[in-house]
Formats: C-alpha cells, structure tokens, sequence
C-alpha cells in the first residue's frame, strides 16, 4: 500500500489542521469544511437577498394613521443592517447555518394592521414589545407550551391562511387586481386590472415575472425568486426607457446616477414603545401583539426545526442543538428589527439552500451577513425594483406556504372547519388577526358542542375570550361608554 492510501485511510474526524475557528463552530466535527460554509453562506443570501426590495416595498407602500410613510431608501437600510447584525449574531451565538432577516408575513402584519391605527413610531415599538415578550417566554419555558396549545392542523392553517394573504398582496400591489372605485354599485369588489382587464407595461412585466419565476420554482433552481426579480428588473429599466412610462407605482425603474452611496440609518431608532396604547384601545393593541407572537413563533420554530433537520444537525431525541439559545437570539432578532423599524425579524427557511451546498456551521452566517452588510452601500441599485418585478415573489411565496394545506385533515370536520375559516379570513378581511381569530373561536365552539371541551387546553380558551371581546370591540366600549 502506498504512502498516501495510507493517509487516505486515516480516520479525519479532527485534521491536524484545525484551528480556532473550525474547533469552535465545529466545522470538520460536523463533517463540513471551510468551503462548503462559504458556499452555502453565498447561496443562502442570494436565495433571500430578494428581502432587500420585498420588505422595504411591503413597509413603503403603506399609511399610518396619520398618513405618513416611511422612506424606501432608509427602509432598505434598515432591512440589511438588522438583517447583517443578527445573522451574524446567529451564527456565533448559535452556530447554526440560519439566516435572518424581516418576516414575510410579520411585515404584512406591521404595514397593512398595525400602521393604519397608528404612527409608524408606534407599530415599530409594538413589534419590539413582540420580542421582549417572546425573549421571556423562551427564558420562562412558557413559549413551548403556548406552542403546544394550539393544534398542530391549526397552526399549518395560520401558515397557509398568511401565504394567501401575502399573494393577494402581490396581485394588488402589482395592479393585477384592483378595487372597483364605487363597488356600492356592483356586487364585485375587486376587479382585474385597473378596468376590468390588464392594461399597459407594468403590467405585463409582472406576468412574465410570475411565469419566469414559478418556472424556476418548479425546476427548483437555486436563487429563483432573485434571478426573477433581476431579471425582471432589467426588463422593465428597458421597457421605461423606450416608452417613458408613468405608472409604475411606489419605485421607477430607470438607470441610477451611482450605483453605490452611503446608507442612510434615518429610521433606526424611531419608535415609541408605549405610544400605541394612546392611539386605539388597549384590548385591540394586546390582541396585535398576541398577532405577532403567533406568526413570529410558529414560523420560527417550524423553520429552525426543518433546517436542522436537513443539516443533520437534530440529537438522538430529535432536538436542534443549543435551542434554547438560538430560540433567544430569534426573540432578540424581533427586538432589533422593531428598533431599526425594519419590522419583526425571524429565522429564514431560504437557509436551505445554503444546507444544499454544505453549509452546517453558523459560520456560513458571517459570509452571509456580511454580504448583508455590503448591501448596506447598495441602495441606489436596490431601490430601483418597481413593484411588478418585486410582486411575483410574493405569489411564489404565497405557493411556498400553501403547501402545508396537504397536512390539514379535511374529513375531520372539528379542525377541518376551523381551519377553511382561518384560511379564508386573512384574505377575504386583509387581516392576519380575523383569521386567526375565526380559526381559534370556531375551534373551540366545534369542541365544545361535540362534548369535547376538556380537550382543549385552557390557554385557548382565554385566547378565544380575548378574540371574542375583539370581535365585539365596538359594543363593548359603547357599554363601557369609551369612545
């Protein structure tokens, strides 16, 4: 045998190599290499890096109470700070290859119920108010068991009932659908186009968007939704400068004086930690809250569970390694998206296409937060996505979430009903919070006219109460005389 089968046979758990960095992320220990993490960090931006232009649209494209919006350029700021801090934050505090960045989904949450009944200030301090709570939930132990309350049938519904709703909002945001100006005088309330048929250019690149990117959903190519946003970018910079076109919405696709500029951290910093409680009522205000711990745990735990899983990464007892720890992290990430008022941020389940290419470390995550970083001084390049080229990610990610309906129990009507009514009342109220609720009161009703109220835990059952008196919010404040 030669010298050098020899050392091939040798075993290769801990090469004589190794230094701190891989002793401490555990790189050769897991089986991976320095290689393969950074691919995977590189992959996993470039799979989610379609954020960057996603969240500042959904946060830009709203009102306060007030009226007031928030700056496309400091929203895509603050979307890569927070995004680059607690990524890398992720991956040396919880060495798992788990990217982070703002919630689809939890920034629906922010723009489309919080704002509008109250300043942007405010909605940014309840979603910091969200992760305080759920850091002390984690430390308490508590966020399991309110996890465990809910049905897991349930809580796949919220997940599809949130992919419905994010999908509605890229019809409309990209002018697919439209309301009817008077729907008082026809029984439709929305209609196709902006006159009951697709007109112009703008159009047109959304749906070559749509069909670009479920093409390459379906092939399963890796990065799918940011070749489709770039390319159809490039389409529409072409489109505008032949045509001249004034009907692009929130962002004008045209060829930036510079590409690169200095960040603008404008927002960070800006809200108001109690201010909501004086703009609407207190019932309604704790129910938001309620709102955005729901989304924000069972996205979470689903996706820090489902990556572990495909890494390898879960113990003999199917637990994720340092879960408390990450568990925290993922709260604390909450916590900084409300302060740079880049809404509530959460693990990613685009990570996986970083496990695909080996990562299994959280030091992938500084290869990616880092590329979040340098996107910081990118903005003029960023912020030149019209909404018909950002919009068809949401449709894709709208199908992402939809496929957890599979998991539902349709012939067993005491989920089955409550469920269906927990899907269709995000969409069909533009609320994440109705349907939330329709789901948990059906539930509980179901239950308890088949005899089977002792099934359901009690913690539900307050959580039904409170929904109830939210539903009921304007009678009950006319017989408490509030206004």
């Amino acid at each position: 045998m030669s010298e050098s089968q020899k050392v091939a046979d040798r075993p290769s758990a801990e090469p004589p190599t190794a230094n701190s960095v891989d002793r401490y992320f555990k790189i050769s220990e897991r089986g991976s290499t320095f290689g393969r993490e950074i691919r995977g960090g590189f992959a996993t931006f470039f799979t989610m890096a379609y954020i960057l232009v996603l969240n500042p649209i959904i946060l830009g494209s709203a009102k306060d109470k007030f009226g007031h919006s928030l700056d496309t350029g400091q929203l895509v700021t603050a979307t890569a700070l927070v995004a680059c801090v607690m990524t890398v934050i992720m991956g040396v505090g919880g060495n798992l290859p788990l990217a982070i960045a703002a919630g689809l989904g939890l920034n629906a949450v922010v723009a489309f119920q919080l704002a509008p009944l109250m300043s942007w200030p405010d909605a940014m301090g309840l979603v910091v108010i969200e992760g305080v709570l759920i850091c002390v939930l984690v430390l308490t132990g508590l966020r399991e068991a309110i996890m465990n309350a809910i049905p897991q049938q349930l809580k796949q519904a919220i997940g599809v009932g949130i992919g419905l709703f994010i999908a509605f909002i890229g019809f409309v945001d990209a002018g697919f659908v439209s309301r009817i100006p008077d729907a008082a005088q026809t029984t439709v309330p929305v209609q196709l186009g902006a006159v009951g048929r697709l007109t112009g250019w703008p159009v047109l690149v959304f749906c070559l968007g749509v069909l670009l990117t479920i093409a390459l959903v379906a092939r399963k190519v890796k990065g799918a939704i940011l070749i489709s946003i770039v390319t159809m970018t490039v389409l529409a910079i072409i489109i505008n400068s032949a045509a001249d076109i004034k009907s692009w919405g929130l962002m004008t696709p045209k060829v930036p004086d510079k590409i690169v500029a200095a960040p603008d951290f404008g927002l960070i910093g800006h809200f108001s930690l109690f201010g909501a409680f004086g703009e609407t009522s207190a019932i309604t205000v704790i129910l938001l809250i309620f709102t955005l711990i729901l989304s924000d745990f069972f996205d979470a735990m689903g996706t820090i569970v489902g990556i572990s899983a495909e890494a390898g990464l879960l113990d003999d007892d199917g637990q994720v390694p340092n879960i408390g720890r990450v568990l925290f992290i993922d709260g604390a990430a909450a916590v900084a998206g409300g302060i740079g008022s880049a809404s509530s941020n959460t693990a990613y389940i685009e990570s996986a296409s970083g496990v695909g290419e080996g990562s299994r470390t959280g030091f992938s995550n500084l290869i990616t937060g880092g590329l979040f970083g340098l996107a910081l001084f990118l903005t003029p390049l960023l912020t030149i996505v019209p909404l018909q080229a950002a919009a068809p990610a949401l449709i894709a990610v709208g199908f992402l979430m939809m496929t957890h309906v599979k998991h539902i129990d349709w012939d067993k009507y005491e989920i089955a009903i409550p469920a269906f009514l927990t899907i269709a009342a995000m969409p069909f109220t533009y609320s994440i919070t109705d349907g939330i609720g329709a789901g948990f009161i059906s539930y509980v009703v179901i239950k308890a006219v088949l005899g089977k109220a002792k099934e359901v835990n009690w913690l539900l059952w307050g959580v039904s109460a409170l929904f109830l008196v939210y539903f009921a919010i304007d009678p009950v404040e006319q017989i408490l005389g509030v206004k």
